[in-house]
This record gives structure tokens, sequence and C-alpha cells, in this order.
């Protein structure tokens, strides 16, 4: 591949007992696209986070342009010309867009010269970004785009980007791989993170895979199938999710049904919703389709009880107005929530799992796990969260840590257990596999489809395409806070879907193929 940019030999290391990398050997060469592949847990995040300068190695040496080096600060890397998008953002929420992006360039820039670059650059990329938008008012999708942005206004020589295309379409993702082929041919190097296995097969030019801490393999992944990649990073087939069709569906009892939802907008950055209209029948999937930002997060609050309604009979559960009610009303009618973002608000970060546990559950699972003197039944809450455990194969490194130990695709598991183990007449679940590998993301994705076979409505928001026509019987897409009729999903295509997620109008989008420009 040609002269080596980066060289990492025998990088290690050890949290406790546990090797998180183990002597870990990596290459990267200039001007290619490397995949770095692995199940969740398997290392990928803390060999990343040792080249960017914010974890060091206990052993093991990194060779930058055939020098030893030692990184001991992201600001050590970035003067390197090592840029970094973490998969779980650096930013802070009281700053604006801008205000965050320039922590990490020169600070002697102006705030306006760097929204001005910001804001082109970001239309440039197809990622639209308002740079004097508050963080905290930003969706987990949004958030992504000012960390890719950040990331390449430091024009660096090695890019570490991690699952970059969940808030993207299929054109616009099309767009950043263009991008990602031209910094290539400009010499640039990118070491690419995704459990997206045919993106890897599109882009990338040799790939290494992790599993347990170790390297235990090196290929071209173009010469690989996404099933063989897969079968490297978990050692085992990864099974195939089986979808049969949701038979006597249209007969079914609807129940969770959305009636003319409007919701003004919250913030001055949040997107209003108009007029959302949906139902969802016994026995089946639906998807929700768009790009981050379109009103997702704000459907999701409306429809879990975050936000109630002015109405009661704007949001019904099983038949019940449940709009006047709060989540643990929405609850105790038989429904369960996974919010977009798992740390911070599917779970407390400082809590062991067995109470976040408690703390979703107390409501519906009250008799259970709360004594009649108000006591909790440690014992009861330990044994079902072991269940979860086994069930969903979260691994961790204690019998019940803080949420936070996890990493992000086992936190998930656990999240979606939890809510799975209830078996709710309603599921409503945000983003489910957004940044867990092949091997976890199967499981979650036909333990949802089961859900829904065996009598509960599920309804699934996702910005992966490949999911949403993987599980769901149908789907409809959300843009700027309207919500499109719902497709069937042996009428839908990904063109179809992909336009009506860039803005175009239903009665428009064409039921033959054509070319996008």
């Amino acid at each position: 591949m040609g002269e080596a940019l980066l060289d990492v030999r025998g990088l290690t290391k050890i949290f406790g007992t546990l090797r998180a990398c183990d002597g870990v050997d990596l290459t990267i060469s200039k001007g290619e696209i490397h995949a770095l592949l692995g199940e969740n847990g398997a290392g990928k995040s803390t060999l990343v986070k040792m080249l960017f300068g914010s974890l060091e190695p206990n052993a093991g040496e990194i060779l930058w342009r055939g020098k030893p080096v030692r990184i001991t600060s992201p600001n050590a890397a970035r003067q390197l010309g090592i840029g970094m998008v973490f998969q779980h953002f650096s930013l802070f929420e009281a700053l604006t867009a801008a205000e965050n992006i320039a922590l990490s360039l020169a600070s002697d820039t102006p705030i306006s010269t760097i929204a001005a670059k910001a804001q082109a650059l970001s239309h440039s990329y197809g990622l639209p970004l308002d740079p004097y938008a508050l963080v905290g008012d930003l969706s987990v999708g949004e958030r992504q785009r000012i960390e890719i942005i950040r990331c390449l206004l430091q024009t660096p020589d090695l890019i570490i980007l991690d699952e970059p295309t969940s808030v993207l379409t299929p054109q616009e993702a099309d767009r950043l791989f263009e991008t990602l082929e031209r910094l290539r041919g400009e010499g640039k190097s990118i070491l690419y993170i995704s459990h997206r296995l045919e993106e890897v097969k599109r882009m990338c030019d040799r790939a290494t895979v992790l599993r347990h801490g170790k390297v235990v393999g090196h290929c071209d992944p173009q010469q690989e199938t996404a099933a063989s990649l897969a079968r490297m990073m978990v050692g085992a087939e990864v099974h195939e999710i089986v979808r049969e069709p949701a038979e006597g569906a249209d007969a079914a009892a609807v129940l969770l049904e959305v009636d003319h939802l409007d919701r003004a907008p919250a913030t001055p950055f949040s997107i209003p919703l108009r007029d959302v209209s949906l139902s969802v029948r016994a026995g089946e999937v639906i998807g929700i389709a768009g790009v981050a930002g379109n009103g997702q997060g704000e459907f999701f609050e409306a429809i879990s009880g975050e936000a109630t309604q002015a109405r009661a009979d704007t949001v019904r559960i099983r038949g019940e107005n449940v709009g006047l009610l709060g989540i643990s009303g929405r609850r105790l009618k038989g429904a369960a929530f996974v919010p977009e973002e798992r740390l911070g608000h599917g779970a407390a970060p400082a809590m062991t799992l067995s109470e976040n546990l408690l703390l979703s559950r107390h409501t519906t699972d009250g008799n259970v796990f709360v004594g009649r003197a108000g006591t909790v039944q440690t014992g009861a809450l330990a044994t079902a969260a072991r269940r979860i455990n086994e069930v969903m194969d979260v691994r961790k490194n204690a019998e019940d840590p803080a949420a936070s130990a996890l990493s992000g695709g086992n936190l998930q598991k656990f999240i979606i257990g939890r809510e799975l183990d209830r078996k709710p007449a309603v599921m409503i679940v945000n983003q489910p596999t957004w940044g867990v590998d092949a091997g976890a993301a199967a499981h979650i994705r036909q333990a949802l489809i089961e859900l829904a076979r065996a009598g509960s409505a599920v309804l699934v928001i996702s910005q992966d395409l490949d999911e949403l026509f993987e599980i769901s019987d149908a789907i409809a897409v959300m843009h700027n806070g309207e919500l499109s009729k719902p497709i069937p999903i042996a009428d839908a295509t990904f063109e179809k879907i992909g336009l009506l997620m860039g803005g175009a109008e239903p009665g428009h989008v064409p039921h033959a193929r054509m070319e996008v420009a």
C-alpha cells in the first residue's frame, strides 16, 4: 500500500484484570482507507482512544511517519495530524456548534470566521448545520455533524471516523464516500470504523479485525462478503434475519394510534410537528426513516409521554386515550420505550444496571421489585438483570457494573433487553442498533420482529435504511416535521425512501428507477 503513515506495534491497554487491547499491531499507509472491525467490546474504542491521546497504553509503541511518538492528549494528536470523530460525542451542551468547533482550532480565530467556514463545509458535505445553534438543543445526529465538520476543519493527515454515515440519506452517504475517495486521492489516510459491512466492502482498501482485544485477521474487504466479514468479527456465523409476512395485519387491532399530532417547537432550534398521523397494528413493525434532525426526536418525545398533548385522543395505546399521560402512565397501558441517546437518557451513567432496571420499571413492576414497606427487592432485581444480560448477551467486566462502564453496544443491548423483558403490547424504539456490531444488531432486529409476530405493535425510528428494509412491514418518512404515509415494504425502494428523506413531495416520488444527480 505504500509508505506507512501510522504503525502500531504491540499496543496494550489494561483496565484492572481486563486486557481491552492485547498486543495490537496495525499499519495504516498514506492514501488508504483502512477499516477497523470488531464486535462491541472487541477493543476498537480503546485502540483509537490511544491513537488520539485520550488513553495512554500500558505497553507497545506508536510510530508516526516512521518515528516513535508518545501521544499524551488529543491536542498532541491534532498537532501530529490526527483527527477523530468519536461515536460518543465530546461536546459542551451549553455552547453553540461554532463555539465547540473553536475549542479545537487556533485560539485567535474569530468565531464569525469559524461559523462561516463550518457552515460552508457542512453544506458541501450535505450535512446541514446551524453554527449558532446550542448543542443542548440538537439531536444526536446533528451533534455528530458538528464532530465531523470540526474534524475536517483541522485538515488532518489521518482521519478516524466512527460510524460516520448514521445520519445520512443514501444520496448524502454517496456524497460523503466521494469526498473520502477524493481525500484518499490527495494522500490523506482514513481509519474507518463501521458496522455497515457493505460500506466497508465498498470504501476500504484493507481491514483489521479485532476480537476480545486481539487482532484476529487482516483482509481485503473487497474480496470478502458481508457474511464472511461478520464471521471474522464474531468468530461464528451471524444468523440471517427471518421476517415472515405479517399475516392478517389488515384485520388486526390497532394498538398504537397517533391522530393529527401538532407540536410547536419546544426551543428555538426544535422542529415543529405538523399534522402527524400514524397507526400500528398488532403483529406489525412500522419503520420511520429520515435524516437526523427532521422531527424524529420530537415525535418520540410526543408518543413516549416525555411531552404530553393538548388533547387526550391525540395518542391512543390499545384503544385508550393517553395524550395527557406522562411516561409512567403510558407504560402502565402496556407501552415500552427506548430513546435515541442511551447514556444519560436511556440509562443513568453512574447507576448500576440493576438500579437502572428499577428506575424504568418501578411503576410497571413495583410489586416485584419493591416490597410492601417500600424496600427494594435486590434479589428480584439481580435475577431480572441477569436474565436480561443472558438473553441479550451483554458483555461486562463485573456482576453489576455502572451503565457508563459498558461499551455503547453492550449498553444498548441491555436497554433494549430491559424493555423486551416486559413483553410490551407496544414497543417504540429510536435508533435500535446505532453503533452496535453485526451479531448484536441481528439479535436485536430479530427480537423486535418476534415481538411483533407474537402480537405486539412495534414502531422503529432509524436512520439505517438497511435495518428498516430488513425488519419493517412498511416504512414512513419524516421530513421537516411531517410524516409521509407508510409505504408497504413490497413497494418500497431505497431510492424512493431516500428521495422522501431528502424532501421530495410524496406525490412526486417515482415508482420506477430514475437517475439521481
